[in-house]
């Protein structure tokens, strides 16, 4: 038997002023009365002065007396057993790629961290433990206060492939779960940095090796009609080989009947990244990989095919001959745009003449002026990318709605609403500037700033850390499915998501539907570099020197029960004796 508050014991006291109550008798007057019968038990009564008597009621004394008894075991928090006590212990996992690092005997930095967290839970006698991982955004592993094989299960199936971050939100939130002075653990590959304040109670250890590393640091896709370009970034960490053998590999896409593989032999400089630069036709997926080394995941990426619906596009009514026939002729040659129904509401991209709602209207109004310069473009807008209007005559009429972007003396040619709809104030009938190149350009500034607004993600190849960004419609219902599972995506728009916690093929769906697809690469450049990474074991500063401290919770009930039941029946003894 132990207590959790030995001073509750002091309630005991209170059986001396009980039992002195029971022996002292305070003499009584006579009381007069008119028969015997009234009386129901003859008393004995005290003839002069206080005075020590027997007592004759033994049971209600014993009844008060146990129910003191049991009062001061409850306030002294009574522990019948040694299970009744809690050893909660806190750990900590680094959740970033490098614990993926293999060391000289070809385990990871992660299965060392398992193994020691094993022993940690059994050294501790740990009867409760919660496992945390960090990142990006901290992730509750198990618990809180989980029972020991449960919490190291799920460090078994955890995967470490994050992002570089900083670890000290996890660790508070830590400290926060394991309360004051308990000890925690923390797991990683990296010593604390010079000056890093950590919580008193938390003990630091680093499992990694230093190590030399080549690995890919970024990878880019694009698709143009069939021909896929595919961009890669190598960097060597340390003094590790001069050059590598890179692998690419095309599977064959739609419509291609074989794949097609690539080995190029990759020069590396000592400092910064080598770039390479393939192109291929009628591809898929596209894989590519390095010869593995110390942190293999760095070195093989698969590059998906774009997999994206064109962007819907359609021509209004109205619209003059010319402007028809030269937005025809542009739609035709861009790949990345489909026709739309004419009688579909859900067009995103519709062109129209001057005076309508469409998107983007084509077109003049009023008294035709034509000018060959000069013309004043705003700078830095996304729209005038790359517009050369030089040996332009463009003919206008009456000025637009909205913010000028290209002008000619007082004349607007280019405008752009506040709500993003586009004027093009040109009467193609009497220009050249559908024969030259700032057409083209033009609309396909047009047409790539209304893919960002189209549904689905804005970007469909990112790196470790970068968050996520969609465009939803409004009144639907949208679900992203990502490797751990499916979450709900509330709002309009543009819609900012947090990064993810690992790689993997994230699904944009609408009502069940997949909309589009985005894919995060195991690539981050500070986490290739291992060559600041070692072992160290820094001891807590000050640990709590209770071995268990008793949870609140563990509470024994039943002192409480037996006090009230005896004062129950003390009220049952004294009411019939009475």
């Amino acid at each position: 038997m132990s207590f959790g508050f030995p001073w509750g014991l002091l309630a005991l006291g209170a059986l001396v002023p009980l039992v002195a109550a029971y022996f002292l008798r305070r003499r009584q007057k006579p009381v007069v009365v008119s028969a015997l019968f009234l009386w129901r038990t003859p008393r004995p009564r005290a003839e002069a002065g206080p005075r020590w008597e027997r007592f004759t009621r033994e049971s209600s004394l014993l009844l008060e007396a146990l129910a003191v008894v049991a009062a001061a075991l409850f306030l002294a928090d009574v522990r019948l057993a040694e299970p009744a006590r809690r050893h909660h212990l806190v750990l900590v996992v680094d959740g970033s790629l490098s614990m993926s690092a293999r060391g000289p005997d070809g385990t990871t930095v992660l299965e060392r961290a398992r193994r020691e967290a094993a022993k940690r839970v059994e050294e501790a006698g740990a009867t409760h433990v919660t496992v945390l991982a960090t990142g990006l955004s901290p992730r509750l592993l198990a618990g809180p206060e989980a029972e020991p094989s449960k919490a190291l299960a799920s460090l078994e199936d955890f995967q470490a492939r994050g992002a570089d971050h900083d670890p000290m939100p996890t660790l508070l939130w830590a400290q926060e779960l394991a309360g004051s002075g308990r000890p925690m653990a923390f797991f990683t590959d990296v010593a604390p940095r010079e000056g890093l304040v950590l919580p008193p109670s938390l003990r630091w250890t680093a499992l990694g090796v230093a190590r030399d590393n080549v690995g890919l640091v970024s990878a880019r896709r694009r698709d143009e009609g069939r021909e896929t370009t595919v961009t890669l970034w190598v960097a060597r960490f340390g003094g590790g080989p001069a050059s590598v053998d890179l692998q690419v590999r095309a599977l064959p896409g739609v419509g291609a009947k074989e794949g097609a593989t690539r080995v190029e032999h990759v020069a590396l400089p000592e400092e910064g990244t080598a770039t390479v630069r393939l192109t291929f036709q009628g591809a898929g997926d596209v894989e590519v990989s390095l010869p593995d080394d110390d942190l293999p995941e760095d070195g093989h990426v698969t590059l998906p095919a774009a997999g994206t619906r064109p962007l819907e596009v359609r021509l209004a009514q109205g619209l003059g001959a010319p402007e028809r026939d030269a937005l025809e002729r542009f739609l035709q040659s861009t790949p990345e745009v489909a026709p739309g129904a004419a009688g579909e509401e859900r067009e995103v991209l519709l062109f129209g003449p001057q005076g309508t709602d469409a998107r983007v209207t084509v077109g003049t109004t009023g008294t035709p002026r034509s000018f060959v310069g000069p013309f004043f473009a705003e700078k830095g807008h996304p729209l005038l990318d790359d517009v050369q209007l030089s040996g332009v005559r463009w003919t206008a009429g009456t000025n637009p709605p909205g913010r000028p972007l290209v002008t000619a003396g007082e004349a607007v040619l280019v405008s752009e609403e506040e709500d993003g709809r586009v004027h093009v104030n040109v009467d193609l009938s009497r220009s050249n500037v559908q024969r030259v190149s700032a057409w083209p350009v033009l609309l396909a500034n047009v047409v790539r700033q209304a893919r960002r607004t189209h549904e689905g993600f804005t970007r469909r190849q990112l790196l470790l850390g970068e968050p996520l960004e969609v465009v939803t419609e409004p009144g639907a219902r949208y679900t992203l499915v990502e490797p751990s599972g499916r979450r709900p995506v509330f709002g309009a728009g543009t819609v900012g998501l947090p990064p993810p916690a690992g790689p993997g093929r994230f699904v944009l769906e609408r009502e069940g539907d997949a909309v589009d697809t985005a894919v995060v690469l195991p690539l981050d450049a500070r986490e290739s570099d291992l060559r600041g990474r070692g072992s160290v074991d820094v001891a807590a500063r000050e640990v709590d020197s209770e071995d268990a401290r008793p949870h609140d919770s563990d509470r024994a009930w039943w002192p409480l029960v037996l006090l009230l039941s005896a004062l129950l029946a003390d009220f049952y003894v004294t009411r019939r004796g009475g």
